[in-house]
């Protein structure tokens, strides 16, 4: 148990340094203007088009990093930084979102595969950790309420490693597409791949979390059940 507990102090680590660089390179490259002069807004809308997809709406959302796409009401959903930005940032980021709507438009399975587990997730993971916390309380008189609460979270922990796929397809349709329609120069072309490259990294190392965690708390149940 020991060592499982040192790895989720690494994993820990590696996340907090990784969100770091995600950061610090977004906001590095944010300071360089793209080239064609292009908004995330109009790369968005662009890229949606000339993948025949004309149901989609591009809208701008509150905060920063909360760019996203929804498949339920079929929007991509940009920063203000992105929607107005006209920079390497603005072109990544809004082509990444936009690499999800392409995906849902061509059935993509481990996107499908990932959408069916969310309404399940969603109401598993308001009580995982109370359930959790029962088990490990009780542990002593039934292992039942933990079984339950592992269970639950290593349906997390799956759907964490589902969405390592969807998210590296989707950079990789966002940098295929904006080089072949020459939206970024070759430079240009480095950097976004250079910021992808780090948001999917941080989508790695919360996968690698779960999946420490999980093995934390089987280790538990096991320790208990012998």
């Amino acid at each position: 148990m020991g060592g499982i507990y040192l790895i989720g102090i690494l994993v820990m680590g590696i996340s907090f340094y990784v969100q770091w660089r995600l950061k610090s390179k977004f906001e590095e490259y944010s300071q360089v203007g793209l080239s064609n002069g292009m908004s995330g807004r109009e790369i968005a809308e662009t890229m949606l088009r000339e993948n025949g997809i004309y149901d989609v709406r591009v809208l701008s959302v509150e905060g920063r990093l909360t760019d996203h796409y929804n498949p339920q009401d079929k929007t991509v959903n940009l920063s203000p930084d992105v929607y107005h930005g006209r920079s390497v940032s603005a072109a990544a980021v809004a082509s990444h979102e936009c690499g999800h709507a392409v995906q849902h438009a061509t059935a993509y399975k481990w996107l499908q595969f990932r959408s069916q587990m969310v309404p399940f997730l969603s109401i598993a993971s308001s009580y995982m950790q109370w359930v959790i916390l029962a088990g490990i309380l009780l542990i002593n008189t039934t292992v039942i309420p933990l079984t339950i609460g592992v269970a639950l979270f290593a349906a997390t922990t799956l759907f964490s490693f589902i969405t390592l796929p969807v998210e590296y397809d989707a950079s990789n349709r966002a940098l295929a597409w904006i080089k072949s329609n020459r939206i970024v120069n070759e430079r240009e072309y480095i950097m976004s791949a250079d910021a992808l490259k780090w948001a999917a990294r941080t989508y790695l190392v919360a996968a690698i979390g779960s999946l420490a965690t999980l093995l934390y708390y089987v280790s538990i149940l096991m320790g208990r059940r012998d």
